[in-house]
């Protein structure tokens, strides 16, 4: 029997069974009887059948399993057990107690995969089982709804935990929802289109705020400003008929100048969008320059690029040119940049007022409230 331990070496022999090298050396150890030679191998007797100090013949040995009596092992070694023609020993190992390492490998990987199947076959039973409480809960709470129950039974309440019942007639307070449809919000250009409700304060400083103005990358700085009741004075070549004509009550006019450009923006009021865009289609010439604070007359007796557009009740002008008297012509790209970027600015600040107007009358109370 192999208790995967070292094993004992046998004595060596010869292939014809007789005693070959001493593995120690070659040195023996033995004492003969008295007139014996000495250097008996391993305990072999001498002349008068006495054994040596080495391997006792017929007796129990230090160490190696050697049977005596009625075949019972010598100091506590098991007998050696026989094994069949190709059995192997026991405890998984060889005759040379090493451990058979690959049963041992596919004995882990069994386990392994054992334990891999339960734990996924725990989870899809754990599935299972939530699914079928879930189909269970909504099937008995259909089954014991409020409204099955009281067709069942007639009964006008419906029970909550607790004993307590809510009425489900109509006997009770029920929300009511008013027909009548929010009014929209007030457009912006309903205050801006009519003079009748355009009321808020309109002055220079209010229409061209500052002292600079900053369009994206671009500063222009802002020179005089002027408003005016006297609408045919503040046009030019033209313009200043057609504004009187179709009832000018206003005009506000200011100059901004960037890199050698200058350019007068001028608003005039009407009473309703109607004449506002009329005038604006018959303007002929353009608004008059305004010079001052630090800017000298432009665009007199020169090529200059003039402008008109409307919004609402509101029609105004732009006229655009080089301080130094230079003509203006289509490859001037910094004066045609200048006057689209004052265009916006105005536009912008005519619909503010509307947005302002219109932001107010949402927020005040109702008549009578």
């Amino acid at each position: 029997m192999s208790y995967g331990g070292p094993q004992w070496p046998q004595e060596p022999h010869q292939p014809d069974g007789s005693p070959g090298h001493d593995p120690y050396g070659g040195q023996q150890y033995g004492t003969g009887q008295q007139g014996g030679s000495q250097g008996a191998p391993y305990g072999q007797s001498q002349s008068q059948g006495q054994p040596g100090y080495g391997y006792p013949q017929g007796q129990p040995g230090y160490g190696y399993p050697q049977t005596h009596g009625q075949g019972q092992p010598a100091y506590g070694y098991p007998p050696a057990q026989q094994h069949a023609p190709g059995q192997q020993p026991a405890f998984g190992g060889h005759d040379d107690g090493t451990p058979d390492w690959s049963a041992l490998a596919e004995a882990s990987e069994a386990r392994q995969r054992r334990k891999r199947w339960l734990v996924a076959g725990g989870g899809v039973l754990a599935t299972a089982a939530i699914a079928t409480l879930v189909a269970v809960a909504v099937v008995s709470t259909n089954e014991d709804s409020p409204a099955r129950a009281g067709g069942a039974t007639g009964s006008s309440a419906t029970t909550v935990p607790g004993g307590a019942e809510l009425p489900t007639g109509g006997t009770g307070p029920q929300p009511s929802f008013s027909s009548v449809a929010p009014p929209p919000p007030p457009n912006p250009m309903d205050f801006i289109s009519t003079a009748a409700k355009d009321k808020a304060p309109l002055t220079a400083e209010g229409l061209f705020p500052g002292k600079k103005l900053t369009f994206g990358d671009r500063v222009y700085t802002k020179g005089a400003t002027s408003s005016t009741t006297n609408c045919a004075s503040a046009g030019k070549g033209g313009l200043g008929p057609v504004l009187e004509n179709h009832g000018c009550t206003r005009v506000i006019r200011a100059t901004y100048t960037r890199d050698g450009v200058a350019i007068t923006v001028g608003v005039a009021l009407f009473a309703d969008q109607g004449t506002a865009l009329k005038a604006k289609e018959g303007a002929r010439g353009g608004v008059a320059p305004l010079a001052g604070s630090g800017v000298g007359d432009f665009c007199r007796a020169t090529v200059c690029l003039r402008r008109s557009n409307a919004l609402g009740r509101y029609a105004y002008f732009t006229q655009a040119g080089f301080t130094s008297g230079k003509k203006v012509t289509q490859s001037d790209t910094a004066v045609f940049k200048t006057s689209d970027d004052l265009a916006s600015f105005t536009f912008n600040q005519i619909y503010a007022r509307g947005r302002a107007q219109a932001s107010a009358a949402a927020t005040a109370p109702a008549d009578g409230q």
